[in-house]
């Protein structure tokens, strides 16, 4: 496709890189950035893959041959199911993309056994992999209490998926706000509409000083400020959005936080090379 086409199917300026600024990381679970000089769609865009586009491996179908639990069969396998495990995209395909087509193989698939017999609480880390790379991540995850004289057997397949088919193949949560410009002015005389404001404000962002409004918590972009404006006094306080989205991500344990937003543009990417071929192809 020539520069010319791709312009014209997306535009220069539109989709350019935007800037990514870190603002708060804990471990890799949990991670707070800025996305700098974007759109609302480029912001859902991203949102949407994080949450339900990204491939992970989860536990799709269970064999269990023994089962004197006080549990049903569905419900263990509905527990297994559930279980959050490790990921490894470099050596696992998604079966509608991998060369057997679907039907299984040690590139789209791993097992997963367990046997356990009572008196005992059966715990995720009980389920044996034939790949140490695909592990739960959460191993005290509780699978069953088994009493005495009662056993539990079973044989699991792990397979990619992605989340907007089920959410056990969902990646972590992923959710943005507006990031939001705060300008204020001082008055001459004390506005009593300023200071009813600041007082009823529920984020206690701001404070009241010398016939001015002043920002007390640097961090007011975790508020949703918007929705309180409406009792501001507009000729002091003005709240305007920017073109900065503050992006929250949370994992779940399958990858690292650093990885799921790599991967996930990773994907846009592909995403709008396809999106440009079929363009390309309409006669």
């Amino acid at each position: 496709m020539t520069d010319a086409e791709r312009k014209a199917v997306r535009g220069d300026e539109e989709f350019k890189m935007v800037e990514i600024n870190l603002i708060e990381k804990k471990g890799n679970e949990k991670v707070t950035f800025v996305l700098g000089k974007s759109t609302p769609a480029k912001a859902n865009a991203l949102r949407r893959v994080l949450i339900g586009e990204l491939p992970v491996m989860a536990v799709d179908t269970v064999e269990i041959s023994k089962n004197s639990s006080l549990l049903y069969d569905e419900m263990i396998a509905l527990r297994v199911g559930l279980i959050p495990l490790t990921t490894d995209l470099k050596s696992y395909n998604l079966p509608s993309k991998c060369k057997c087509e679907g039907k299984g193989c040690a590139r789209c698939q791993v097992k997963l056994s367990l046997k356990a017999k009572g008196p005992c609480t059966v715990y995720a880390s009980e389920l044996e992999s034939d790949d140490k790379a695909i592990k739960p991540f959460y191993p005290k995850i509780p699978i069953v209490h088994l009493l005495k004289n009662q056993s539990l057997e079973l044989e699991a397949t792990a397979v990619l998926g992605l989340g907007n088919v089920h959410a056990k193949w969902s990646a972590g949560h992923a959710y943005y706000v507006q990031y939001p410009s705060i300008e204020t002015k001082e008055s001459k005389s004390p506005c009593a509409k300023c200071e009813k404001y600041v007082q009823n404000c529920p984020a206690a962002i701001f404070d009241y000083k010398n016939n001015k409004v002043v920002v007390k918590d640097k961090n007011y972009y975790k508020w949703n400020i918007a929705e309180v404006y409406a009792d501001a006094c507009p000729e002091h306080i003005t709240i305007t959005p920017t073109n900065d989205f503050v992006f929250f991500v949370e994992s779940f344990g399958q990858l690292d936080v650093k990885s799921m937003i790599v991967e996930s543009v990773k994907l846009l990417q592909e995403q709008m090379e396809e999106f440009a071929e079929s363009i390309k192809a309409i006669k």
